[in-house]
């Protein structure tokens, strides 16, 4: 029978984790024919040695795709083209979709006749939270990967942020009508760029898309340690700037928000950057050293600002950075597909 549902799991050296995530996913019971696709962005662990393992014992196909191009995206849209179901999941390599979830995202699609759902994403500490980690902070959650809008379902684009691409399931038919990610952005080794689900979201928006969150689709998602650091921030935030500056250059869009709209015409700009968001970092700077001063915890939140204006300015001063073809792909029937 085939799968009408597919869970896509890309993956980058983290065989051990894998593991407990495939485990996971295998004994999630679900009334609609479904599968799971690894997408292995080319690993150099144990990662296919594990999915080889899950797969000879699990009750629903589970199987393994190689990806060599560096890049989640690239390897997301890999997953995609070879991907069987309807609807089309996404889940991260050390995350654990609750009971059920597979189910909420079916039904959720069919209630709300939309493109696409997504839905909270809870932590899993794996060291201590600092007290300057405020909880509930919007900046902070981003950063970490973590998202919850509340209670009651919500439509994505009405004032809450897009889905976390660790949760989230789409008719497959949307990826005809807009294209496939932009395989620039997203997470590679050696960097933290970001921003492929805004863009897709955006670019989805515009050609009618819709999709809705519903808070009984709950992922769990390991935050390690190692994240629970400023210079982790920093850093996150210095490639959120990078990315946001990729974003803002392919579609014309304003540098600081996005959706709103398409960037001014008129704004002058110094290095390729508007000269308010000079003025911007000017005043936060001042508010940085006064707060450090003062020894309050939000300096941390300017100096973060300062961060994403520090990678703003870097990647608008270079040269544009080509598309790499991603975005105006089409989805292929799987069978036409080649692992690649």
């Amino acid at each position: 029978m085939r799968p009408t549902l597919t869970v896509l799991v890309v993956t980058h050296n983290r065989a051990d984790t894998l593991r407990d995530t495939l485990g996971s996913l295998v004994r999630m019971a679900c009334h609609h024919p479904w599968e799971v696709i690894v997408v292995d962005n080319n690993s150099d662990d144990h990662t296919a040695a594990v999915v080889s393992d899950i797969a000879a014992n699990a009750p629903i196909p589970v199987q393994y795709v190689h990806e060599r191009r560096p890049g989640k995206y690239r390897a997301l849209n890999t997953g995609i083209q070879c991907a069987a179901g309807d609807v089309i999941a996404t889940t991260d390599d050390d995350a654990y979709p609750r009971a059920g979830w597979l189910e909420w995202a079916a039904a959720g699609l069919e209630e709300f006749g939309c493109d696409f759902v997504g839905g909270p994403v809870h932590p899993l500490w794996r060291g201590t939270p600092p007290r300057w980690l405020i909880d509930g902070n919007a900046i902070y959650q981003k950063v970490l990967g973590l998202q919850d809008h509340g209670s009651q379902p919500l439509e994505y684009g009405c004032g809450i942020s897009w889905p976390l691409g660790v949760n989230v399931a789409y008719r497959r038919r949307v990826f005809e009508t807009v294209g496939l990610f932009d395989g620039r952005l997203g997470r590679r080794a050696g960097t933290l760029r970001n921003q492929a689900q805004r863009e897709w979201h955006l670019r989805g928006r515009a050609a009618g898309i819709r999709g809705f969150y519903l808070p009984q689709m709950i992922v769990d998602h390991i935050v390690s340690a190692e994240r629970l650091d400023k210079q982790y921030f920093r850093r996150w935030f210095y490639w959120h700037g990078i990315s946001r500056a990729i974003l803002c250059q392919a579609g014309g869009l304003d540098l600081e928000e996005p959706e709103s709209g398409i960037a001014r015409a008129e704004a002058r700009r110094l290095m390729g950057v508007p000269l308010p968001l000079f003025a911007k970092a000017l005043r936060s700077a001042r508010s940085f050293v006064w707060h450090s001063i003062r020894r309050d915890a939000t300096a941390f939140e300017y100096e973060l600002w300062l961060c994403f204006f520090a990678g703003l300015l870097r990647e608008s001063f270079k040269p544009h950075e080509a598309p790499d073809g991603q975005t105006s792909r089409r989805v292929a029937h799987p069978s036409s597909v080649s692992h690649t």
